[in-house]
């Protein structure tokens, strides 16, 4: 009896390959056949569910994208839940800290990321997943500097401080992928916490 294969448990797995390869070699050789033979398939296998490298490639970057978005998702309840400016401002750290290369997955993430975006800039057909990921992280970021300003005045006005707090998490990103030894997750961590403490007035 012929072995029932799931196909989207078959595309991750894919897509898993794509990230392997890309951490490992950079974008330019997650070929069709690289990326086969990092996934133990045979290439006809590849090509049965996506019809060339572009399609398997812009799969890859929206899969790298929900990945994360269900992470951060996962983080708004509880932190909508937390009691007290203390607790919230811990809920935020949390939450934002997902955007970070703190670990092993999250610097892998990190680094696919990376190269996703660097290669969109030449490749328009991972350009709109690109963008989206950016305007989606603004609002998020927009979002969370709303709720800050609703407990405690802030110091700045709220649309730079949104743009401020994206480009921290970007430069920290390239930063510790880049400069792993150097830009290390504790660093990283208290450079957010720091940059979170000083966005509102003092309280009384």
């Amino acid at each position: 009896m012929p072995k029932v294969v799931d196909p989207q448990a078959r595309r991750d797995e894919v897509v898993d390959a794509v990230f392997r390869v890309v951490r490992r070699a950079g974008l330019e050789h997650a070929s069709l056949r690289n990326v086969a033979e990092e996934a133990g398939l045979a290439i006809g296998s590849v090509r049965h569910y996506f019809a060339g490298h572009t399609e398997m490639m812009v799969f890859a970057m929206r899969a790298s994208v929900e990945r994360v978005s269900a992470r951060l998702e996962a983080h708004v309840a509880p932190l909508l839940a937390r009691q007290g400016a203390d607790e919230r401002a811990e809920g935020v750290e949390l939450m934002l800290s997902e955007l970070l290369p703190l670990d092993e997955r999250r610097r892998d993430e990190a680094t696919v990321w990376l190269a996703f975006t660097m290669a969109a800039r030449t490749h328009p057909e991972l350009r709109p997943h690109a963008e989206e990921a950016y305007d989606g992280m603004r609002r998020l970021v927009g979002r969370i500097i709303g709720g800050i300003a609703r407990q405690r005045p802030l110091r700045g006005n709220a649309g730079v401080e949104t743009e401020r707090l994206c480009a921290l998490i970007d430069g920290l990103t390239v930063e510790g992928v880049l400069h792993p030894d150097r830009m290390t997750p504790e660093l990283m961590t208290l450079a957010l916490r720091r940059h979170l403490e000083t966005l509102t007035e003092p309280g009384p």
